[in-house]
């Protein structure tokens, strides 16, 4: 069993930084792959960027791609996304997630493979 909590989220301005981050709780926390996913208002949840067990792999949806980074580190059971050269488009409920199979670059079937979620934090991001 996995319980993750999210921090970090808040309101920033366009072009701005954050960083937000989830903690995890479980004995098996290294052997869980692990995604950020975000929902809009009035939008489908949606894959966002995705990391393997050990974190020698990384995964991101085209809309984040070099501007997002998501690493985590094992020893104090938490992941992050730092967010950078963010946009209004962004703003939406941010999700920490982990599921035991790593679909790669696959990235539509990641949402469905996860087994534990976070409640989320908000990231609101004005122009």
């Amino acid at each position: 069993q996995v319980q993750l909590v999210e921090s970090g989220g808040g309101l920033v301005q366009a072009g701005g930084s954050l960083r937000v981050s989830c903690a995890a709780s479980g004995r098996t926390f290294s052997s869980h792959v692990m995604g950020w996913f975000r929902q809009a208002p009035g939008k489908e949840r949606e894959f966002v960027a995705g990391i393997s067990g050990g974190g020698l792999f990384t995964y991101y949806a085209d809309s984040v791609k070099g501007r997002f980074t998501i690493s985590r580190d094992n020893a104090k059971n938490t992941v992050y996304l730092q967010m950078n050269s963010l946009k209004p488009e962004d703003t939406a409920v941010y999700y920490c997630a982990a599921g035991r199979t790593n679909y790669a670059s696959d990235y539509g079937r990641w949402m469905g493979g996860m087994d534990y979620w976070g409640k989320g934090t908000l990231v609101t991001v004005s122009s």
